[in-house]
């Protein structure tokens, strides 16, 4: 506990430098940051190696070893992602609202930064790169506490965010990674409230649920996508196949893909056909409810079970409706509320599906897939909230901040 207890304690001293620095500072950082991505990309490739090696030989399966894999691409895009966030407005300062009270005192709601933020992650290294942009942007400290599988790659890459910090004259323990493995330390990590203001699980189901029953640190819960498309007895099929394909398959272990197809069974003889030959042409195992069975023999009988998973992989589940209220409620009952999608050429049935699903991001005529921060406009994400409170949706800038009252009398007391 000595080991996380330093730690803690190096992120509050550095918090507080951290959240006076003018936005010139930290975007001239954020911008050595980025050149010696590039500069450095083979160190960060060599040390992926190490860890796509011990998964390939762990038996991992295919979409985490996507996820976790470093190329000349990706690399190229953390880096593009720090770019991004320096031509982003920083937020700190901003003030929210202005009122003077009847006895002259002047208040002020002003946006700050939450201080030390924590976060808990899978097998994805450049979530490494984009907590530390936008938390750095935003004036908070980020401890970062990634899993054994990337333990090399997020290594190389804090340790050049740290060097370069350093150059820029900054602590670099505005970013520290906690380097050991043992399962322990994240579970007493999530009890260091003493210096973590808030905690931010990015990965499975397993991980989010260990974090939001456990910790003693307050909570940004990202979720698992269990995302649907409903494809409404009006839906153009010139738009839903390519949607529905790209949604599918464009990347499949990715929390925004497209895992359970709701079908109006008006429109079941004409769509299926059609999209059971796009699907088979990508690979995609088919599970479906006997309905569509009937006009696709080849997909597997549906599970209940089915219609509640995450796959993150070459398998949909296909479910049909007899009306957009039954495709609502279906919906409903299996959604992570993370991401769900219409296609329909009637607006009030579009209409009543946005009103209708209670998630974060809720679509018409378009893909899954852009519930990212780099899509809307954000840069690069800290994840996807798929709770109420703070914040919902892509996590940008301003979802990493919070806000205090400043107050300006002139001699006033209270009588």
């Amino acid at each position: 506990m000595r080991y996380l207890e330093e730690i803690g304690q190096k992120a509050v001293a550095a918090k507080f430098v951290l959240q006076t620095l003018s936005t010139e500072k930290k975007d001239k950082a954020l911008q050595a940051v980025a050149d010696a991505f590039l500069a450095r990309k083979q160190e960060m490739i060599d040390a992926n190696a190490k860890d796509i090696e011990v998964g390939e030989a762990n038996g991992m399966h295919p979409g985490m070893l996507d996820r976790l894999r470093l190329n000349d691409e990706r690399i190229a895009g953390m880096a593009e992602g720090l770019i991004q966030i320096t031509q982003l407005q920083d937020p700190l300062g901003e003030v929210l609202e202005q009122f003077e009270r009847p006895n002259g005192l002047q208040i002020s709601k002003v946006r700050v930064p939450m201080g030390v933020i924590g976060i808990i992650y899978e097998s994805r290294p450049n979530v490494t790169a984009d907590a530390f942009g936008l938390c750095f942007k935003t004036g908070n400290v980020v401890i970062l506490k990634g899993g054994k599988d990337a333990i090399h790659s997020n290594i190389a890459i804090t340790n050049i965010i740290r060097e370069t910090l350093e150059k820029e004259g900054i602590p670099a323990d505005a970013i520290q990674l906690i380097e050991n493995t043992d399962r322990q330390i994240t579970n007493e990590f999530m009890k260091l409230n003493q210096y973590v203001d808030v905690l931010i699980p990015r990965g499975g189901a397993g991980l989010i649920r260990a974090v939001v029953e456990n910790s003693t640190i307050p909570v940004i819960e990202t979720g698992t996508g269990n995302c649907h498309i409903f494809i409404d007895e009006e839906a153009d099929i010139e738009k839903a196949i390519p949607i529905i394909v790209n949604a599918k398959t464009q990347r499949i272990g990715v929390c925004n893909a497209c895992e359970s197809l709701v079908i109006h069974e008006k429109i079941a003889d004409k769509l299926l056909p059609a999209l059971g030959v796009a699907l088979r042409e990508k690979k995609v195992e088919m599970r479906a409810d006997e309905k569509v069975r009937e006009v696709l023999p080849d997909c597997k009988a549906a599970t209940e079970e089915d219609f509640g998973t995450e796959y993150l992989d070459y398998i949909i589940s296909m479910k049909t409706v007899a009306s957009v209220e039954e495709a609502i409620a279906h919906i409903n009952r299996y959604t992570t509320k993370h991401s769900d999608a219409i296609i329909t050429e009637n607006k009030e049935h579009a209409q009543m599906f946005l009103q209708g699903i209670d998630s974060a991001c809720v679509y018409v005529n378009a893909s899954t897939r852009f519930t990212d921060g780099f899509e809307f406009g954000f840069g690069a994400e800290i994840g996807i909230s798929t709770q109420k409170l703070h914040a919902r949706g892509p996590m940008g800038l301003k979802e990493l901040t919070t806000y205090k009252y400043t107050i300006v009398g002139n001699g006033q007391v209270r009588g």
